[in-house]
């Protein structure tokens, strides 16, 4: 019999891939990458107004492209073997739908509205949303944010929904219910979109729809209706169950299997999002804290339930039994800039050439400028009078979300260059995930090893160096450059049934790692002294700014 093998597919901020695993060994022998277009333009998004949206035909165009991309690639024989394919994608990402589950975008009216789209996760219209979901939740009877570190984030799912309702009259009267990215694309896929059947990710619902069992599912109609009579109803247009990722959504529909060219007996998985679907790519493990390093950061880590279980973990972005493993407690934490800070700091240097001297001179200093920056910021000496900075360019995810905060940057004199301010930034960034370090322990959770994924993992070993050496912490660097799509890969494989379960698919299809980092003792105790700065530095900021 021919090796089984499944796709595993990674929907991130600006692209989408898909990746053709050997269940069997987790050789990768096909691989395809699909950049959005109307995001790449830029179109529906306001910086200045923290609105970010993508459009579902960037989705499901990038779907067809990457999937029959990376069958292109691989032998001919393994497009009639695939047994499962799962998806994960950035979160919280929801969508207003229509009765059948369609994203209104689709709908001829509202093609170009951006409220009709899919709130990205770095949107942060909803700001004063989430304050209002926090009042009144911390003087509710029952606190719907405990098991969401105790303070509910604009980056989420009801405080979109709500900020959306208010502000769009239209999308409000079409709107039947709303579904995450994750939910949606995997649901095409079967083509049974119902929004009151469709299987609903544990993942999405524990960590941003303030969904537990203990409440019965979603936070109560009283508490939802008492926040805004616009939400009245909702809760029943939504759901009460979830599911773990392991299991299966469906099987491919006829209309996808012929579009794409695969058997019709496809298992579809319930999907995920990207980073916890990265942290079982990456091999987690009970107390390994897995950084998903790309444009943002998102920190996993997975517990034993009778050990941790009781805790209230203050300030992260949730505590889900069963998020990233079936059986274990799943916990969630971030940055909500880390990659994007330094994209930011390159377009404050290559805009001003852009206008002066055209693009194909700012596009060759875009290609070149932080490899150059790193090269000689990795050469400075690190002294306890260097420049600070906050890592808040967009806003705090965690500990103790706040998106309203904006970095700072201080020690700067007239010797300072732009060496200088970008090593400040990546320390920005490193002490900013100490931060989230330093919290999990005081909290009572134990970290016992640091496992690092994503593209800054991969690209920028000054990055990790400096974090290492801020984290005291040494760093492993997992092998696969895909880690995500391989999580997505091991889910699919668990929810066709060709491993047993989870742990066995990580067991048999996991990569390895193939780089360390360690930290530097003569380093140490000099960025103690800045982490303290930092601190001091981010209490001046929240309480000034």
């Amino acid at each position: 019999m021919s090796n089984p093998y499944t796709i595993g597919i990674d929907y991130g901020t600006d692209s989408v891939r898909a990746l053709v695993v050997d269940t069997r060994t987790g050789e990768s022998v096909g691989t395809a990458v699909h950049y959005y277009e109307r995001w790449k333009k830029g179109l529906y998004c306001d910086a200045e107004a923290s609105q970010f949206r993508q459009h579902p035909l960037d989705y499901l165009e990038g779907l067809e492209s990457v999937v029959k991309g990376a069958l292109a690639e691989a032998p001919a024989e393994v497009r009639q073997n695939v047994v499962g394919i799962s998806v994960d994608t950035t979160g919280s990402t929801p969508v207003a739908v229509d009765r059948q589950g369609t994203p209104l975008a689709l709908l001829p009216e509202f093609a170009h509205n951006p409220s009709g789209m899919f709130i990205l996760w770095k949107d942060h219209t909803a700001n004063a949303e989430a304050e209002e979901i926090n009042r009144l939740a911390h003087g509710w009877g029952t606190d719907f944010t405990k098991y969401v570190g105790g303070i509910y984030s604009s980056e989420w799912f009801w405080a979109k929904i709500l900020r959306t309702l208010r502000t769009d009259p239209a999308i409000r009267d079409k709107a039947f219910s709303w579904v995450e990215h994750c939910d949606w694309i995997s649901a095409v896929l079967t083509g049974r979109t119902d929004p009151l059947t469709m299987k609903r990710s544990r993942c999405a619902a524990g960590h941003k729809a303030m969904w537990h069992e203990e409440f019965g599912g979603l936070p109560s109609e009283e508490f939802l209706t008492r926040l805004d009579p616009l939400l009245s109803g909702l809760r029943e247009r939504l759901y009460t169950d979830t599911h773990t990722s392991d299991q299966a959504m469906g099987t491919i529909s006829p209309e996808w299997a012929e579009k794409l060219g695969l058997p019709p007996s496809v298992v579809i998985g319930v999907g995920a999002f990207d980073a916890h679907m990265g942290a079982v790519g990456a091999g987690i493990e009970p107390y390994a804290f897995v950084r998903v390093m790309g444009t943002s950061t998102c920190d996993m880590l997975i517990a034993l339930n009778e050990e941790i279980g009781h805790l209230l973990i203050r300030g992260i972005c949730g505590q889900v039994d069963g998020s990233i493993i079936p059986g274990m407690l799943g916990t969630e934490a971030g940055q909500s800039a880390y990659g994007d800070y330094y994209a930011w700091f390159q377009r404050i240097v290559t805009e001003p050439v852009r206008e002066l001297l055209g693009d194909a001179a700012a596009d060759r200093l875009s290609e070149k400028l932080i490899p150059h920056l790193s090269e000689k910021a990795a050469q400075l000496p690190v002294t306890e009078h260097d420049p600070v900075a906050t890592d808040w360019i967009n806003g705090r995810r965690t500990p103790d979300a706040n998106h309203t905060l904006k970095a700072t940057l201080t020690g700067l004199s007239l010797g300072t260059d732009a060496v200088m301010v970008f090593k400040s930034l990546v320390e920005a960034t490193a002490f900013g995930s100490k931060a989230i370090v330093d919290r999990y322990i005081q909290e009572g959770v134990p970290i016992r090893q640091v496992i690092a994924i994503g593209g800054v993992a991969k690209k920028s070993p000054f990055v990790m160096q400096t974090l290492s050496d801020v984290l005291n912490m040494p760093i492993r660097v997992a092998r696969s450059d895909q880690a995500c799509a391989l999580g997505a890969a091991m889910n699919a494989a668990a929810a066709a049934g060709v491993h047993a379960d989870l742990a066995a698919a990580q067991k048999a299809m996991g990569s390895g790692f193939d780089e360390s980092y360690a930290p530097d003792p003569a380093k140490v105790s000099i960025y103690q002294k800045l982490y303290a700065r930092y601190q001091s530095l981010g209490k001046f900021t929240e309480h000034n700014g």
